[in-house]
């Protein structure tokens, strides 16, 4: 079956056909209408980041009902509490792996525990696009097409995608792979290293594989190093810097 799920997508516009499989890991991808950026200042990067939180971390219904309830809370903020109880959740059904945030398209791997991928990249994608319009005075589409994704299907591929996608900032400044650390695009990459603990970032599945005690093992020797562009090339996107 899983080879026929394959032939289709190889037969079809790049990733553009999606095979939804509950229990598996996907690279998804989108870039700006014409390859115009849709990150312009670090305040879109935040609201970008913020709306992957609140998709994929608990939503505490209990904390925002007593907003509502409330009589000591202004009525923008009792409206925002509204938005968010109303806004439907994906924790349990979706676990953000890794991202990385370039000014013109993103990249994220995510696992689908439950059906839901679909909506949520759809319900992000529009959120984001409304704030960017909103903020920018401007209208019509800020993405290319529909989002891009493409299953991952092996272990080995699992690990160089998350090395592709925290590779990604680096490469479009020209730098090594090495030379990560105070760049202006945001990735999770913080978070595989040790340098951060992101709860709604999920690095497990991925880090499990490397070894915490032997550096010539770890995780950052791996994501430093070269990449072998055969293991990555099917889930790689078709986009151009």
């Amino acid at each position: 079956m899983l080879k026929i799920v394959l032939l289709l997508l190889s037969m079809a516009a790049k990733n553009s056909v999606k095979t939804y499989v509950e229990n598996a890991f996907y690279h998804v991808y989108n870039q700006g209408v014409e390859q115009r950026n849709i990150f312009l200042d670090q305040q879109d990067y935040s609201v970008f980041l913020s709306y992957l939180q609140t998709y994929v971390s608990p939503k505490d219904t209990t904390s925002l009902y007593s907003i509502i309830s409330s009589l000591d809370v202004s009525s923008k903020e009792k409206d925002r509490a509204l938005k968010l109880l109303k806004l439907r959740n994906y924790h349990g059904a979706l676990q953000l792996c890794c991202y990385a945030l370039l000014p013109n398209h993103f990249h994220l791997l995510l696992l689908q525990i439950k059906m839901g991928l679909n909506e949520f990249m759809n319900s992000l994608g529009t959120r984001y696009a409304m704030y960017f319009n909103r903020k920018y005075r401007r209208k019509g589409v800020l993405f290319q097409d529909v989002y891009k994704a493409v299953l991952v299907y092996s272990d080995e591929q699992l690990l160089h995608i998350s090395r592709y996608i925290h590779q990604n900032p680096t490469e479009w400044l020209n730098l090594p792979p090495n030379h990560w650390r105070n760049l202006p695009y945001p990735s999770s990459l913080p978070d595989y290293l040790g340098e951060r603990r992101t709860i709604w970032v999920t690095s497990k599945y991925v880090l499990d594989y490397f070894s915490k005690t032997n550096p010539q093992l770890s995780y950052e020797s791996f994501v430093t190093g070269t990449t072998d562009n055969n293991l990555v090339n099917e889930l790689t996107i078709d986009l151009e810097n």
